[in-house]
């Protein structure tokens, strides 16, 4: 039985389920799947090529015309051949043969244009061009542009000579008369000729990196909680009240996705259906290339498998040797700060967000020794307590957070860390604890002049809390369970203490 999933042609056995299909697919358990019934499916092969490198996919769309057809016909030459030579201006794959009449004609070749050239002048080594950069030239084969890279840019800077292209496969889509179902029923049985997504492909803007990181966090578990399904748009709003800036805005297409960036529901996400026009409120932050149907059908509630070009680049809580390896695959230069042990684990990365460490090419990761991060254990039962708490640590978005140290000394019966003022205004007074122990973690709440302040406790109390306020105003975090006196033995004022609720 065949069947498309996610714009690939799989062949099933007699009888399959969704079950069958999501495999080896990027999908989140309970995520929503979308079925396209293939009774009023047409199913055709677009202009779109999907370019299977060693170092990832990009997608090749093609213009109209002889050169692109051309592609067509030598796709099985073109495919398995060899990245020969790399440099500031192309990467070029080859060689094959043929029919090519030689030709001097020069032209403008602009970033991600796909074209044929001539080696030598000799249609018997041909190679299939990618422009890096805008540049004029004349490569033997005329105009020879075959379409322009639309998907998976950035891995341009990473492919290297002696690289191969894999596979070459059609994307495939479907038109239908919305005859679609939606389900999270991986028993679902499939029928000959269903096309699956089981997952929406996001190609994020560059031109604004906040928004693009807030995404790639919001995201990070590999899927988005649809909390506002709307006519025009659905929108997710888990994470909120963000620390955002107005980026590029541009008319939001039906597939482009924004972040907003100002006033009310400050990080909410949207994932449009419908064109709207542009608003300096909402930032750029990508845009849907494939799974489209999943956004078109999903209500409130629903969880959507999400998988972003490109993923999340993060090296904190990796060992030095470990963030090299991974930073490589990247094409991204590491440059070691701190602890320059292998061993070391990461706890900072300068600068954090994707889209900045894929513009500057390389990126400083600070590490410490493995002793000095301190595993906590958050265990407050009020969401806003504990989303403070992460927010101001860290802990929301990576695994090893900091709080830098704002007040100790020997025989405190306390050490306390900087918080935040602004956001502790919303810190409601919570259960008032009866006695604290040695390491509870507690913040100020917003009945106090210290509102947001951090703080452990260093010495039971029934009358005093973490940060030295009564009972009214503290609410208690959770518990340090790392090695108390060797963190107090290393503190020094205003600078960070590194937490995890990790095992490290």
């Amino acid at each position: 039985m065949k069947v498309f999933v996610n714009g690939k042609l799989k062949v099933l056995k007699e009888g399959a389920t969704l079950k069958d299909a999501v495999k080896d697919e990027a999908y989140h358990e309970g995520s929503l799947v979308a079925i396209r019934l293939s009774v009023y499916t047409v199913t055709r092969t677009t202009n779109d090529f999907e370019l299977l490198t060693e170092k990832g996919t990009m997608i090749l769309r093609l213009d109209e015309g002889s050169d692109a057809e051309l592609f067509r016909n030598k796709i099985h030459q073109i495919q398995g051949s060899t990245a020969r030579w790399v440099n500031r201006r192309l990467a070029s794959f080859g060689s094959f043969q043929t029919e090519i009449e030689v030709s001097a004609e020069s032209r403008m070749y602009r970033k991600y244009d796909c074209f044929f050239s001539l080696g030598g002048g000799d249609n018997h080594t041909t190679y299939m061009m990618i422009a890096k950069n805008d540049h004029r030239g004349s490569y033997g084969a005329g105009s020879g542009r075959i379409g322009r890279i639309t998907v998976g840019r950035h891995l341009l800077n990473d492919i290297a000579e002696g690289d191969n292209i894999l596979e070459i496969r059609p994307v495939m889509s479907e038109t239908s008369t919305e005859n679609v179902e939606v389900t999270s029923d991986l028993s679902y049985k499939l029928e000959e000729g269903y096309s699956v997504s089981t997952n929406v492909l996001i190609e994020l803007d560059p031109r604004a990196p906040m928004a693009a990181e807030h995404l790639l966090i919001a995201a990070s578990e590999g899927y988005f909680e649809v909390t506002e399904p709307v006519g025009s748009f659905l929108a997710s709003s888990k994470r909120i009240d963000a620390d955002l800036k107005q980026e590029f805005s541009t008319v939001r297409e039906p597939g482009s996705v924004t972040v907003r960036n100002e006033g009310l529901g400050n990080g909410r996400i949207f994932v449009y259906k419908d064109k709207r026009q542009v608003s300096p409120s909402h930032s750029s932050a990508g845009k849907v290339t494939r799974g489209l149907s999943l956004v078109s059908m999903a209500k409130k509630g629903d969880s959507i498998t999400t998988v972003t070009d490109p993923p999340r680049i993060l090296t904190v809580g990796m060992t030095q040797s470990a963030g090299e390896e991974y930073l490589a695959v990247a094409g991204i230069k590491q440059i070691r700060k701190g602890d320059l042990s292998d061993d070391a684990v990461v706890v900072e990365q300068i600068p954090e967000r994707t889209m900045d460490v894929l513009a500057a090419g390389s990126v400083e990761t600070f590490a410490v020794p493995r002793d000095r991060i301190y595993k906590i254990k958050i265990t407050a039962k009020d969401d806003a307590t504990v989303k403070f708490f992460r927010r101001v640590t860290g802990l929301d978005h990576k695994s090893i957070g900091s709080a830098k140290v704002q007040f100790t000394f020997e025989g405190a019966q306390m050490i306390t860390f900087h918080g935040d003022d602004e956001r502790g205004k919303s810190l409601l007074p919570q259960e008032q604890f009866k006695s604290v122990k040695r390491g509870d973690i507690g913040v100020t709440n917003q009945v106090r002049p210290m509102r947001g302040l951090l703080g452990i406790r260093l010495e039971d109390s029934k009358s005093y809390g973490p940060t030295g306020e009564e009972a009214y105003g503290t609410n208690i975090v959770g518990k340090f369970l790392g090695d108390l006196g060797k963190m107090l033995r290393e503190a020094e004022s205003d600078k960070p203490v590194y937490i995890t609720e990790a095992d490290i």
